[in-house]
């Protein structure tokens, strides 16, 4: 009986083994463009790190309730693509730039409590 209880685990060990799919590997030659936009996407990352960790920007998201090692995370998880689109709007942006912020923080306030206040019955 304790032997074929083993046996049955044995076999349902390796079923379930063989089910697991393992990805393939190619190596592969990468083109000059792969290298050059990954330096540039870590150029940009470290350009928006920068920005971030500026006194002002730092105790502005503070007073805003957002930790810094929270933002230097998401920074971090941020793709090449989402970087770079938003290095190219921090560069853009004139001094001063968000004093329309607040308007967008209250229309996604108002959107908001209005999802929750219809979505949650």
């Amino acid at each position: 009986m304790k032997f074929a209880g083993i046996k049955m685990v044995c076999r349902l060990l390796v079923v379930a083994l063989m089910l697991l799919q393992f990805p393939m590997v190619q190596a592969g030659m990468i083109g000059a463009d792969q290298v050059v936009s990954a330096a540039s996407a870590q150029a940009d990352r470290n350009a928006v790190a920068s920005v971030l960790s500026r006194s002002e920007v730092a105790s502005q998201l503070q007073s805003m309730g957002v930790d810094a090692k929270l933002v230097q995370d998401r920074v971090a998880a941020l793709t090449n693509d989402e970087v770079h689109a938003l290095a190219g709007n921090l560069n853009s942006l004139p001094a001063g730039a968000m004093a329309n912020g607040w308007i967008w923080v209250i229309v996604i306030a108002v959107g908001l409590a209005i999802f929750y206040k219809y979505n949650w019955k």
